[in-house]
């Protein structure tokens, strides 16, 4: 569902009648993004690739079918899909396929398929053509803030044989932006000094360390003993995680686990497992906290290269492919990477969503790192608030931050508020709405008190040691996200054993059930990173949800008592 708010794009269902009757207006964009100028219009000569998202035979099924199997009152709760039953839901209508082969036909075109469902293909054509067959204008722009050009453009069309067959093309109206990295991609490194424990609290000196991580949240050194527990993470943009690093990290903060336990790598866009790659340290920190936290899991590293990776969410798309394309995709997945909701346009960000919901449909938990600038502000509009994608996504579950320890309390630069794209699921009503009761005018009117909130929950987020050379210490969600994955895959461990089904996506139990298991963080706030319409505090953490802390911190054996473990 779209929510109505203020947004930079037009979606349109007009004939425009600046062009053939034949042609009907897909999206459009009024300016481009204040960071790009027009330089003219691209050489006719330059090949572009386009992607062609195809209209789904039950694309709504999906969605259905991931409820179904999510939530503890439904007689079907855990019965997750297989690869093959999502397929014959989302694969596209023989009317589709056949509209879209006469049209590649006709235009003397050969298309790729990208999905496993056959969803989404892609084409190759000079730009003379794209113009043609989309009654576009491909123009070059260019970005002032990094001097890269691009090839967009600003409105395009469907011919009437494609309408109600191809949702969208891509990449057009949706221009590259600086992707939300995390911190610690952000963070130069520095050298840094262990500082000694007090023996009676792993947590005692101002690190965040494995050994005090098990300690806060509970989690066991017990090694997990399933061989088809699996938990993924996600890396982008140039963080290489490092095996050698790795092992020394082990042998500093697990030194009772073998220390060349190692990770599985698996590339695409050109990721390339380059042991001489310089560190960006989010690498470092996914893998070194996965690794050492969710013990003998199998972990992989999920690696895009610098191939479609400049903001536009093509790198998203090709891992979601890629991972449904899997006979069996991991059972946890961690991303640590997004981007500001109002920089895309919904339909771009409702494909990747629906993706999600197939990779939740067949079982896997996937979490999301809420952010790490607060309540962000809006691109047109500063006072605005500015949630994130994909923790906008209701299919996904956010990870917010927290610091310090007995007690937690919110970290400032944990993103959280409300999707201006999606309403709020139902599975939030109850928490929401007390939250709204009793805090919603606060902020009033810079957030959209309808849509979907984030985070769900929330885990340490401040002065994580991590090893790249030297030991330093880093901060961010991107490191709440993999130690909530690392719980989450070491509780599948015992389900497993027991030959239960994995836990899956996770917002309607832990929404219905397993706040029970959670920690309430009830101190904090998080901050206002904006130029303008500052305000001294973003969103508290108080009693029940909020949009900072989600529901709380996890407590394993607590989690273990509500599963039955």
């Amino acid at each position: 569902m779209i929510v109505k708010a203020l947004l930079p794009f037009v979606f349109l269902g007009l004939v425009c009648g600046a062009s053939s009757a034949n042609f009907r207006v897909r999206e459009k964009l009024n300016a481009a993004p204040h960071a790009f100028t027009s330089v003219g219009p691209a050489s006719p000569e330059q090949t572009i690739t386009l992607r062609l998202a195809l209209a789904q035979g039950n694309a709504g099924g999906v969605v259905d079918a991931l409820y179904s199997v999510s939530d503890p009152a439904s007689s079907k709760y855990g019965q997750h899909l297989t690869k093959q039953e999502v397929e014959s839901l989302v694969a596209p209508k023989s009317d589709t396929k056949d509209a879209v082969d006469t049209w590649l036909k006709t235009n003397g075109l050969t298309a790729t398929t990208l999905s496993p469902a056959g969803d989404w293909i892609s084409i190759q054509v000079p730009v003379s053509k794209a113009n043609e067959l989309f009654d576009a204008n491909f123009t070059t722009f260019t970005n002032q803030n990094t001097g890269k050009d691009v090839i967009r453009t600003l409105s395009y069309s469907l011919p009437e044989v494609l309408q109600g067959h191809v949702d969208l093309v891509h990449p057009t109206v949706s221009f590259p932006a600086s992707v939300e990295l995390p911190l610690a991609a952000k963070q130069k490194r520095a050298f840094h000094s262990i500082v000694q424990r007090d023996p009676s609290s792993a947590c005692s000196a101002d690190n965040t360390t494995i050994p005090c991580l098990q300690e806060l949240y509970g989690i066991p050194l017990t090694p997990a003993t399933q061989k088809n527990n699996s938990l993924g993470v996600t890396g982008f943009f140039g963080n290489n995680a490092h095996r050698d690093w790795l092992k020394i990290f082990l042998q500093t903060y697990r030194p009772d686990m073998d220390p060349d336990t190692n990770y599985t790598f698996v590339g695409f866009d050109g990721g390339v497992d380059d042991p001489t790659a310089p560190s960006v340290s989010e690498g470092e920190l996914d893998i070194q906290y996965t690794v050492g936290l969710a013990t003998n899991v199998n972990v992989t590293y999920y690696f895009g290269g610098i191939d479609n990776q400049d903001g536009d969410l093509s790198g998203f798309l090709d891992e979601l492919n890629l991972l449904l394309s899997l006979d069996t995709p991991p059972l946890v997945l961690t991303t640590s990477y997004g981007r500001s909701e109002s920089g895309l346009t919904f339909d771009l960000v409702d494909k990747a969503c629906q993706a999600y919901a197939q990779l939740g449909a067949r079982g896997t938990t996937i979490l999301f790192a809420s952010g790490d600038s607060g309540v962000g502000c809006g691109q047109i509009n500063e006072t605005l608030f500015s949630p994130t994608f994909p923790s906008d996504c209701p299919f996904v579950t956010s990870v917010g931050g927290t610091q310090s320890f007995s007690p937690e309390e919110a970290w400032a630069g944990s993103s959280g508020g409300f999707s201006n794209y999606y309403a709020r699921p139902s599975y939030q009503d109850a928490a929401v709405s007390a939250w709204l009761d009793a805090h919603g005018s606060e902020n009033a009117g810079r957030f959209n008190a309808s849509g979907r909130a984030f985070p769900d929950l929330a885990a340490k987020a401040d002065r994580f040691i991590i090893y790249a050379s030297v030991f330093f210490p880093i901060f961010g969600t991107s490191a709440s996200s993999p130690t909530v994955a690392s719980i989450i895959a070491l509780i599948n461990d015992r389900l497993l054993a027991q030959g239960r089904p994995p836990l899956g996506f996770l917002n309607p139990w832990l929404y219905s059930t397993g706040y029970q298991a959670l920690t309430d963080i009830t101190a904090g706030n998080s901050s206002i990173q904006c130029a303008a319409g500052e305000a001294p505090r973003g969103f508290d953490a108080v009693e029940g949800w909020d949009p900072v802390t989600g529901l709380g911190t996890p407590n394993f054996d607590k989690l273990l008592s509500l599963l039955d473990l």
